[in-house]
């Protein structure tokens, strides 16, 4: 098992709000569902149809895009026109899409009522009001989180040399003010530099350069801290999917 997969991209398009308020929102407006032309694989899969709360579509941050680094879309990332919910769960980026509907009460299917959902233990509430239960919620924004992306568990090095140490680190849109790094399994920690900052919805990449002591095993981690002061946890919030896991990521090298 790896990290997963993640990108990070420039988009272009037109403001969703500008769309809606072109065609008028009545005052009784809740959600906005959207849907797209891809299914599934299977015919009992239920249509992939999402909904927003009708703050967030009117966020001059949500587009509709039809580019992606400067060229039209390609077709997996969603040809030729797709959402764009910066800091936001991935789930709500519908590609390929076909049609948008305003709603005046809460979409009732089952990628809404019963796919990714979080408890509301251990989450902040409050970003979807409309699709809350006493119990659970939807996924919504993302939480601050870190990868090293250089590195893999056992790899060896010469402790001769310096060791550069690279990743990425993103959260929600605050920004991120630091990333620290341990070589110890946590017990000091370092900061690494930051590169180029392209955006507060952007990933902030970082280096850091482990000048070694000794021989012997080294425990890498990495720990990210947004602007808003959110730190990455020791453990991962539990919940049944697994969603926003942002516990600190963990590499042991070994140097001889």
């Amino acid at each position: 098992m790896g990290s997963g997969a993640m990108g990070n991209a420039v988009w272009r398009g037109i403001r969703l709000k500008d769309v809606l308020k072109a065609t008028g929102i009545k005052q009784s407006a809740l959600e906005v569902s959207f849907n797209g032309a891809d299914s599934g694989m299977l015919r009992t899969t239920p249509d992939f149809i999402k909904s927003l709360p009708l703050e967030k579509v009117l966020n001059e941050n949500t587009l509709i895009a039809f580019e992606m680094n400067g060229e039209p879309l390609p077709h997996w990332n969603g040809f030729p026109a797709r959402l764009i919910i910066p800091g936001w769960a991935a789930t709500y980026w519908i590609k390929h899409l076909t049609e948008i509907n305003i709603l005046s009460k809460p979409l009732d299917n089952f990628w809404m009522k019963t796919a990714y959902r979080i408890p509301k233990e251990g989450f902040q509430s409050g970003q979807f009001m409309s699709q809350e239960t006493k119990m659970n919620m939807p996924i919504t924004e993302l939480v601050v989180n870190s990868l090293i992306t250089n590195l893999v568990d056992n790899q060896i090095f010469s402790s001769e040399k310096p060791i550069v140490i690279n990743g990425v680190a993103w959260d929600k849109g605050d920004g991120i003010q630091r990333v620290e790094i341990s070589t110890d399994g946590g017990n000091t920690w370092q900061l690494t530099t930051l590169q180029k900052d392209y955006g507060r919805f952007s990933w902030r990449q970082w280096q850091y350069d482990l000048k070694p002591t000794h021989t012997g095993e080294y425990r890498i981690i990495a720990r990210a801290t947004s602007m808003s002061g959110m730190t990455q946890p020791l453990e991962p919030v539990t919940n049944p999917s697994g969603y926003h896991h942002n516990a600190l990521q963990t590499i042991s090298i070994k140097l001889i």
